[in-house]
């Protein structure tokens, strides 16, 4: 196995096709990390959620990670660490155009919503379902693809190549006159 590492327009890439990654926060010296589904723009991640752990979290320290990948095998995947600052996109008219984009392109995903508005029992209680637009800025961001390593042939320059086959057909046409 080959593992190289991305540019940052093949993790970009990667981001702005992938929808589910994992997001993490944390709290004092407690990390946190929640599954979750994003969109992806520019140098932002944006995304949606409902008031509870998570968002209480990235409200009191701003600074995050999020993980995408896409596995075809052990041997063929591709990792995307984004180290980024949460910013909440708030109901406010200062604020309309950003929510406004954040729904565009978080609605080109069928159910987009659905995972952060279920309802969910928490405690004898029910979660609020008051909704909360953020975005993740990308400071940071870092991937790694893992292929299966190339056989030697693959391997060779497009100049060793192009020797080989000039020299197969010498040498085939030396073997026809014959």
């Amino acid at each position: 196995m080959l593992i190289e590492e991305l540019s940052k327009q093949s993790c970009l890439e990667l981001l702005c096709r992938t929808r589910l990654g994992r997001l993490a926060c944390a709290q004092g010296t407690q990390p946190y990390v929640v599954p979750f589904y994003f969109a992806c723009d520019n140098n932002y991640i944006y995304s949606f959620s409902t008031l509870g752990k998570k968002i209480e979290w990235m409200r009191a320290n701003s600074l995050v990670c999020v993980e995408a990948d896409e596995v075809v095998s052990p041997q063929n995947w591709m990792s995307v660490i984004v180290l980024g600052r949460y910013e909440e996109l708030p109901d406010t008219p200062e604020w309309l155009t950003e929510r406004a984009a954040a729904f565009r392109l978080l609605r080109r995903e069928a159910m987009w919503w659905e995972p952060a508005y279920a309802k969910t029992a928490i405690h004898d209680g029910v979660r609020s379902l008051e909704p909360v637009f953020y975005r993740i800025h990308i400071d940071e961001i870092t991937g790694h693809r893992a292929t299966r390593e190339p056989t030697p042939d693959i391997r060779l320059s497009t100049i060793q190549l192009l020797r080989r086959w000039l020299v197969a057909k010498d040498f085939a046409a030396i073997a026809w006159r014959a």
